[in-house]
């Protein structure tokens, strides 16, 4: 069965996965970091994507963003690789491939499952027990969303401005929901929605998206269609 084409929605929160070709380490030193950050700040106000979290893992990245349209992610995305690819064969003396394959990426929805995100985001890090807080890890918006510092990446959603009327309460809220942690129910839901690209969130906000784009966003019932029973069909005939 051929794949659905990946579905982008303009306005709408997308949580977004690039990962290194065989897991391999994309992000060597601080400079790297560095050097991806500058380009996802241009390009991120280039294509009128808005960037509400992010993290730069060892061998993989995660993005939370909006785009303005549907066009925009996809050409964000484009463009940062034709600038880093060049930039970390050129360093490193290699050549090929840097990503496994196209990035993967699902929608978010905002009132059930942004902050979520978020914080699955800011918070991965300490789950893979790179550093033993999340607040310690450089290369993530975290501090950002705590106060420590402003980021020139970031634009901050309207759900994470309802945390609070002044910034201190926003931060204080946010960080005690990040104290919460992340259950591995919840980490699991988020990455396998983003990696199949089915959108993440409630039946009524899927039904609804399912109207708007006017196409399937869950997946296909697998197997052979039930064979109805006597009472089915004379019901099926009335």
């Amino acid at each position: 069965m051929a794949r659905l084409p990946r579905l982008v929605v303009p306005n709408q929160p997308h949580h977004i996965i690039q990962s290194g070709n065989d897991r391999q380490v994309v992000f060597r030193d601080a400079e790297d970091y560095a050097a991806f950050l500058g380009w996802l700040k241009e390009a991120s106000r280039q294509f009128k994507v808005a960037v509400h979290a992010y993290v730069l893992m060892p061998n993989h990245l995660h993005l939370l963003v909006t785009p303005a349209d549907e066009a925009g992610l996809g050409r964000m995305m484009q463009w940062i690789g034709r600038h880093y690819v060049p930039y970390f064969n050129g360093k490193y003396s290699r050549t090929g491939t840097l990503w496994q394959g196209r990035y993967r990426a699902t929608v978010v929805d905002s009132e059930q499952y942004f902050l979520l995100c978020s914080r699955y985001i800011e918070s991965h890090p300490a789950r893979a027990g790179l550093v033993s807080s999340a607040e310690e890890y450089a290369w993530s918006s975290i501090s950002h969303h705590l106060g420590v510092r402003p980021d020139p990446i970031i634009t901050d959603h309207p759900v994470f401005w309802a945390l609070g009327n002044t910034p201190f309460d926003r931060e204080a809220n946010y960080k005690a929901l990040l104290d919460l942690g992340i259950s591995q129910r919840e980490a699991d839901a988020l990455t396998q929605a983003t990696l199949k690209g089915w959108p993440l969130g409630s039946e009524r906000f899927k039904e609804a998206l399912a109207k708007q784009v006017s196409r399937r966003v869950t997946p296909a019932k697998r197997g052979r269609p039930r064979k109805m029973t006597d009472g089915e069909k004379t019901a099926t005939s009335l």
